[in-house]
Parts: C-alpha cells; structure tokens; sequence
C-alpha cells in the first residue's frame, strides 16, 4: 500500500507457495489491495503491531486482481488477516463485504502469533 509507515515488507506471490509463506518465525499479515477502500482504513491500526515483538508483519499484496493470492488463499474480501508459524497459518479472519475488517481483531491476531511460539 502506498501510505504505508516504516519498513513494513509488502510480499509477493513469490514470497508464497499454495497456502504457505515462505519465512521462517511467526508472521501476520495482511492481504490488502491498494484500491480497497477498508484496506486503506485498516492499514493504520495494522500498521502499529509492527512495533511489537515476538513476531514481524508484513502486507500480502493482492492490488492486481490477477495474483495468484487471491485462489491460492481462497481470498473472497479484503482486508484478510492471517497468523504463520514458521510458514504455515495458525489464525485467519477474513474481511466481510462491506465493512472490512475491524481493528479488535488485531488483538486476536496478536494473540494467535505470540501463543503460536513454542
């Protein structure tokens, strides 16, 4: 997303395989599309888990309807908010059509991630 703060990294397809990211450590991100209007209202609020530690987030970029993201992670709406552990998913909320995602399930999501650690 172009206002994004900070160093957050904006993944690729290519940083995906199928379901799986390719990192290792636990990650939240968020696939978000630069035309989406919730994107841009949830970007802020997920901007500010950056900070936290024990975990690293980044944005999966689904701007262009042609990613493979979209299929490979049974994308419908987003904003769409998924926990990894060392590459697979162990948290998702998706968007709901309409309205997003709302900022109270960044807690769940930073839950997910810490307690995702062994």
């Amino acid at each position: 997303m172009s206002s994004e703060p900070g160093p957050m990294e904006k993944l690729k397809a290519t940083a995906f395989r199928k379901d799986r990211l390719l990192r290792e450590g636990t990650w939240v991100v968020a696939f978000l599309a630069d035309w989406c209007p919730f994107c841009r209202r949830f970007l802020p609020p997920f901007s500010a888990l950056s900070g936290e530690k024990g975990f690293r987030t980044a944005i999966g970029d689904v701007t262009s309807e042609e990613s493979p993201l979209w299929e490979d992670f049974q994308i419908e709406v987003v904003p769409t908010l998924v926990v990894f552990r060392e590459g697979r998913p162990v948290f998702r909320a998706d968007g709901v059509l309409g309205s997003g995602l709302p900022p109270e399930v960044l807690e769940k999501a930073r839950v997910a991630a810490v307690t995702a650690k062994t």
